[in-house]
């Protein structure tokens, strides 16, 4: 009899050791500050909060006029430099070397004048990282920036994936596992959820002594939090 009580106490403590419980944060997870490194007056704005944009897609962009006509100027240059370099490289063998030499070395700094413009030309335009919404926008048609000092003109965030930041006791940090099964609730929300975790931070806060890990999730608003249980048995 004594035995089966034993056991029983066992059994009981395995049980309630493989539920870990865990508060956490709803963030987006993908998410960037977006600002111009160049200095300029804004041209043009092409979206508003709420806007939801393609990678790649042109959000602002700078005066860039006197930027393109020097990208321009050195194309125009380039194009002829490569053009003079195609005609010497059929006569190299008859011609002095250093002035085979002078040619390459001309066409070769058109070459990077070209690429050096197309750089200046290129943070005139601010692009999105990636697909998402914009959710903060602090920027208006003639507003002037500067590459100097960096300012937040727009906040994008991807539009359904979400990751939940968790926060566990530190007394955990050898058992909380990547691939464990997360049960949780949303604060507000009755309905139970199931996640799976795919990031442990290989560190503890000091100021809590919490670990952090990360669950996969989609369309919740972000800033929202909730808690649950982290079933170590992955069951």
């Amino acid at each position: 009899m004594k035995k089966i009580f034993i056991a029983l106490i066992t059994l009981v403590s395995l049980s309630y050791a493989q539920k870990i419980y865990a508060t956490f944060d709803v963030a987006a997870k993908k998410s960037a500050n977006l600002a111009f490194t160049a200095s300029g007056i804004v041209e043009k704005v092409n979206v508003d909060i709420g806007s939801i944009v393609s990678q790649n897609q042109i959000l602002a962009k700078l005066g860039n006029k006197d930027i393109k006509a020097m990208l321009e100027k050195t194309q125009i240059v380039f194009k002829f430099a490569s053009r003079e370099l195609k005609r010497q490289e059929k006569i190299k063998k008859l011609i002095d070397a250093s002035k085979y030499d002078k040619i390459l070395s001309n066409y070769e700094n058109a070459k990077a004048s070209v690429a050096y413009q197309q750089a200046l030309y290129e943070k005139t335009i601010l692009k999105a990282p990636f697909a998402g919404i914009i959710y903060d926008k602090s920027i208006e048609v003639g507003d002037a920036v500067s590459g100097l000092m960096l300012k937040t003109v727009f906040k994008i965030q991807s539009i359904h994936a979400r990751k939940l930041i968790l926060e566990f006791d530190q007394k955990y940090h050898d058992i909380v596992k990547v691939g464990q099964t997360f049960e949780y609730k949303v604060d507000g929300d009755n309905k139970k959820y199931k996640g799976v975790i795919s990031k442990v931070y290989p560190y503890a806060n000091f100021d809590n002594r919490k670990i952090k890990a990360e669950v996969e999730a989609k369309d919740f608003t972000v800033g929202l939090f909730g808690d649950g249980m982290i079933l170590v048995d992955g069951k």
